[in-house]
């Protein structure tokens, strides 16, 4: 029962990430770049909840991202199935209690991300590669995205440990024997 509860609290938290991509962040545009939330959400299910689940909702999340903002169907359902696995990979290696970690792991997501989407766009829809241009979206981006996980990583914590212990369960004395 509890775990129904926090899959219907993670698709409200896409309607309302979506919401805010839509609407509030158009307004708040740095350099014409807005910040991608759905990576943050992405990096808080592979850390908290595992690896099927992060890859699931990569997969279904990234369609509908893709099918409400209309880009080639596809690409960010990969992207952020892949965003999953490195979260996945992150929580095996790193801390999640330190905030700084956190940051420098949304900064690498963003970046890995940003990249393969535009890796992939390029070769699917045969476009010139603007290095200089890429570059810059990229890092005002990421940056972006690091100074909103100052903001969101107190309720990342608060929830996470709570959505770990339902899905994972209490595993600490075999993480680290």
């Amino acid at each position: 029962m509890k775990k129904i509860f926090i899959n219907i609290i993670i698709v409200i938290s896409f309607i309302f990430i979506y919401l805010l991509q839509a609407n509030f962040f158009t307004w708040f545009k740095i350099a014409g770049v807005m910040p991608n939330l759905f990576i943050i959400l992405m990096l808080y299910i592979g850390l908290f909840m595992g690896r099927t689940s992060a890859i699931t909702y990569g997969i279904i999340l990234g369609m509908l991202v893709d099918i409400f903002i209309g880009r080639r169907l596809g690409i960010s359902s990969i992207m952020l199935a892949v965003i999953g696995l490195i979260a996945n990979l992150f929580d095996k290696n790193f801390s999640k209690d330190n905030r700084i970690t956190v940051m420098a792991m949304v900064g690498i997501c963003t970046i890995i991300y940003e990249a393969g989407a535009y890796l992939l766009s390029s070769l699917i829809l045969d476009i010139n590669l603007e290095i200089f241009a890429f570059i810059k979206i990229l890092t005002v981006e990421a940056l972006y995205n690091v100074i909103l996980t100052i903001i969101i990583y107190p309720i990342m914590q608060l929830t996470g440990y709570d959505v770990e212990e339902e899905y994972k369960g209490s595993k600490i004395l075999t993480k680290y024997f």
